[in-house]
């Protein structure tokens, strides 16, 4: 796999270095906001209790294109907390996710890339259903890094896609049940590589003037195990009220084997101010 990335690389710069002159252009996006609800009681007499709840996100990206190169990155960043009456803080959001692609256009429908992305929680986590308060995750703790080569498909506007041959890399420290070998008794491992098929899909459509729907699909599957998918599927509608005010429904869908055998899903309903710095 690393020769035949070195080869793909070589061939690449190789290539674009016989154009003198290309046009160039960057774009750069950057979008952060906070989501907040609260609700207070003084002498309510039909129930309730005092809460706090709050976010804080961020979107960052630049895109690099020319006459033969195209340089993706995208950095996501949200965390949140909650309070109900006088419990402490809880984590309600956690979450780093760096994604980078690089794709050559050699004129066909589909071009290859060369992709790189980082995922992990930003600080500790929690399982808030069990009594005990030690945390289950911590930053890059795992911690999740995949690279994956092959095709890309650009042709449409609204949806993009990618299919290619993936190497992940599993990163713990304490919480090692994420990289733990079966196969390996009376040991726990802290490093876990597995190769495979990567697929990712993008789509962003807009379905009215001050409403749209931002969705990514992503399938990670091992040649050890090729009937077993690890899947990430990640919705957002955004309702914009006004230029600094958005109503967001996140809908996220998780399964993956190594972290519970059962189906994931965080669904949140939020509104708050967003602000596009860039």
């Amino acid at each position: 796999m690393k020769r035949l990335l070195i080869s793909f690389l070589v061939i690449l710069l190789y290539t674009s270095g016989t154009s003198a002159t290309r046009d160039t252009s960057f774009k750069y996006l950057g979008v952060a906001g906070v989501n907040a609800n609260q609700a207070s009681f003084t002498n309510w007499t039909q129930g309730g209790d005092n809460s706090l709840s709050w976010t804080v996100f961020s979107n960052l990206g630049m895109d690099y294109a020319d006459s033969l190169w195209r340089f993706g990155n995208r950095l996501k960043l949200s965390y949140g907390r909650s309070k109900i009456g006088s419990t402490e803080f809880r984590t309600n959001d956690n979450e780093l996710y760096l994604e980078s692609v690089l794709a050559y256009k050699i004129g066909w429908r589909v071009d290859p890339y060369f992709s790189n992305t980082v995922r992990s929680t930003i600080t500790y986590g929690y399982d808030y259903k069990s009594s005990l308060t030690e945390p289950i995750s911590n930053f890059f703790d795992p911690g999740y890094i995949t690279q994956s080569l092959g095709f890309t498909y650009n042709e449409s506007k609204s949806v993009f896609t990618r299919l290619g041959l993936g190497l992940q890399e599993v990163i713990t420290n304490k919480h090692r049940n994420f990289t733990d070998d079966a196969n390996s008794a009376g040991k726990l491992e802290a490093f876990k590589l597995e190769a495979g098929f990567e697929s990712v899909s993008d789509a962003q459509v807009a379905l009215d003037e001050n409403l749209q729907y931002q969705s990514k699909l992503r399938l990670f599957t091992r040649f050890q195990k090729m009937g077993v998918w690890d899947v990430r599927w990640d919705n957002t509608v955004t309702a914009k009220v006004t230029k600094y005010i958005n109503v967001n429904l996140n809908v996220l869908v998780v399964y993956e084997k190594s972290q519970s055998l059962k189906t994931q899903l965080k669904q949140a309903l939020q509104m708050g101010l967003t602000y596009s710095f860039l």
